[in-house]
Parts: C-alpha cells; sequence; structure tokens
C-alpha cells in the first residue's frame, strides 16, 4: 500500500465508525414553523401558558395532517385529547408580544420522529415522510385574447404569487417570469409541451416535476352559471405526462381574481395528496439494500453521506467496506424499493444498476 493513503484510510475508517452508527437525520420534517398564538385570561402568566399549550397542540394537528391523506384525517382524536407535550422535542418562540391579560406570538415546534410515527401506526393511518423536490408551476391563462404565460395580465399566474414554498412535504416553485424565463421557454413550446425546455426551467429553479397549468373560465350549460376549468399536466423524466383536471363553480359574491386564488390553493392539496399517496408507508418493517458507492476523495463519500442523511425512509446506514475508489453500504429502509428509488432521488441521487450491483451516484447541481 502506498504509505501517503495511509493517513487518509485511518481517517475514513474513524469516520465510517462514527458515521455508521448513527440514523439519517430528519431536518425538517417533523419541525413546524410559524404557529401564531394569541390568548387571553385573566392575567400575563396564565395567557402565556395556555397560548404555548395551544400552540404545540395546533403545531402538532398542522404535522399530522402534512403526513397523512386527508380521508383520514377525520381517524385522528380530537383536539385536547392527547398530551401532545409527550411528542415534543423542543420549540422556540419569536415574536411576543403581552399585556396583563393578553399574549400573542409565533412558535416553532420540533416534534420526536419516532413517537410521532408510532402514534399513527397504532391507528393504523398510513403516512408519508419523504419530502419532495420543488414542482414547478407554469400556469397558462386562456382569455378571449389567447394564451397569456409570462405577461404581466396573466392573472392565473398572479394566483400563484403566494403559493410559493413549502407546503407540508411538497414544495411549490413560481418561475419569476423575468428575461431569462422568457427566453428558456416560451408561450408556443409550453402549448406544444416542449419537454426538453421544461427540463431546462426546472432545472434552473433545482425542480423535480414541472407542472403546466391551464386555467380557463367557461359557462356551465347545464347549471347556468359561470365556472374555473383547469387542466394540469404533470411532466416528470421517470413517468409518462399525467393529466389531471378540476372544475370550480364561481360562487356569486367571488371576484374572477379570488375563484383562481381558490383554484390555485385546490391545485396545491391535489398535488400533495398525489405525493403522499404515491409514498404512503404502510408499517415501519425494514427492508434492506446494498449499494456500491464509487468515490475518489474522502469529501466525496461526506457528501453522498450527507444527502442520505435527508432521506427519511432511510433508517439506518451500515458501512461494510470502505476502499480509495468506493464505499459499500446497507440502506435500512421503510416502503417499498420504488419508493426508496424515489426518495433517494429528491435528494439528488441516482442509481444505475452494473451487472449484479447497485451502483449510487451523487448528481450535484
Amino acid at each position: 500500500m502506498n504509505v501517503r493513503w495511509l493517513p487518509i484510510l485511518v481517517s475514513m475508517f474513524a469516520l465510517c465508525i462514527l458515521l455508521s452508527s448513527t440514523s439519517s437525520g430528519l431536518t425538517n420534517i417533523f419541525e413546524v414553523k410559524g404557529v401564531s398564538v394569541d390568548v387571553t385570561a385573566e392575567d400575563a402568566a396564565l395567557a402565556r401558558t395556555q397560548a404555548l399549550q395551544n400552540g404545540q397542540e395546533k403545531a402538532f394537528q398542522r404535522l399530522l395532517r402534512s403526513l397523512i391523506l386527508l380521508r383520514d384525517v377525520e381517524r385522528l382524536p380530537k383536539k385536547g385529547s392527547l398530551d401532545v407535550t409527550s411528542f415534543v422535542s423542543d420549540f422556540s418562540v419569536s415574536e411576543e408580544k403581552a399585556s396583563s391579560v393578553r399574549y400573542l406570538a409565533k412558535l416553532d415546534v420540533k416534534f420526536k420522529a419516532r413517537p410521532v410515527r408510532d402514534f399513527l401506526l397504532g391507528l393504523r393511518i398510513p403516512f408519508a415522510e419523504t419530502i419532495s423536490k420543488p414542482v414547478l408551476i407554469i400556469p397558462i391563462l386562456q382569455s378571449a385574447q389567447g394564451f397569456q404565460l409570462w405577461e404581466e395580465t396573466n392573472m392565473w399566474r398572479k394566483a400563484w404569487a403566494n403559493k410559493s414554498g413549502r407546503n407540508g412535504l411538497v414544495e411549490i416553485s413560481l418561475p419569476d417570469g423575468k428575461q431569462k424565463d422568457a427566453s428558456l421557454l416560451n408561450i408556443q413550446d409550453a402549448l406544444e409541451a416542449n419537454v426538453e425546455l421544461l427540463s431546462n426551467l426546472a432545472e434552473r429553479y433545482n425542480a423535480g416535476d414541472t407542472i403546466v397549468s391551464f386555467a380557463r373560465f367557461g359557462n356551465n350549460s347545464s347549471l347556468g352559471k359561470r365556472r374555473l376549468e383547469i387542466s394540469n399536466i404533470l411532466y416528470s423524466a421517470f413517468q409518462e405526462p399525467v393529466p389531471k383536471s378540476i372544475t370550480l363553480t364561481i360562487k356569486p359574491s367571488e371576484s374572477e381574481q379570488d375563484t383562481l386564488v381558490r383554484g390555485a390553493t385546490t391545485v396545491v392539496k391535489q398535488i400533495e395528496e398525489d405525493w403522499k399517496f404515491r409514498n404512503l408507508l404502510e408499517n415501519d418493517g425494514e427492508g434492506v439494500e446494498s449499494f456500491t458507492i464509487p468515490v475518489s476523495t474522502l469529501k466525496d463519500w461526506l457528501d453522498v453521506k450527507r444527502q442520505l442523511n435527508r432521506v427519511s425512509v432511510v433508517r439506518r446506514i451500515e458501512i461494510v467496506l470502505f476502499s480509495l475508489d468506493q464505499v459499500r453500504v446497507n440502506l435500512h429502509y421503510v416502503g417499498d424499493p420504488e419508493q426508496l428509488g424515489t426518495a433517494l432521488r429528491q435528494t439528488d441521487l441516482t442509481v444505475d444498476k452494473e451487472d449484479d450491483d447497485l451502483i449510487l451516484y451523487y448528481v450535484r447541481r
């Protein structure tokens, strides 16, 4: 062995022993931020105590709803029937305001992953943990003036303006619509579903899937009411385009812009439900899959390990061999192999099969 490699191997060995005994990090999956509380009581101290209890309860309910399907929400225990503090690992308070009888603040609450999982498993409620890469929305409005995409008059695009950011397990991304976007994708390319150009735009925003969302106002001839018709087409590198439609009746007191905002909210909920449904965990039984990770430096391995720590369905990383050019690991995970593959891709980890070996690569962006 070349002596100059000895210190590197010793360092890798020490790090591998340390890291192989740790479970993957769960970052913000079990953390709920920005929970507003506002309580009035007999005095400020009592108001603060009640507010902190209410905030943790509200955060817990928000967490559970982000992990489970809407159809199962009614199966959750009623608010106030649980000691939520037993699930809380930590919380912080900001923007505190108080009077002699009133207390206002915002809470960030971190929950213990294992008790939350056991709680849902005990109720036999399937749940999802995998965080999706950002989903890029391309909003196109069809009106009497034709199709609009990057134009300032595109009300459908304006309706999406406040939807960006993470909603549960899915982050919604909206192009800023500046000249760079317009040069990458014009309206004709979007209408013709130019997958290459859609992919280029998604890459600019570090997004995974892209949804071209068409909206138009029409009339419901049977009811004699106006309606909003939304057609969404999901483009992914891992499946054929998936079209879905939503129709909303315009309420008597509702403006067109309000209806569009309601339509965008409805689409977001559908995106979340579809994602959770594809990644539901029915139980916590572990599978094991072996991977070979090519490396040329210690940093290569540490980069991959950092990404693996973001994959929530990976419960444990077991290192079985390492050398100067590869690390072999056993990933202990929950769910099925397809769900594992999906989860890995969300952190820019891709899997290739060479002979009988599964090769794990980190695709840096």
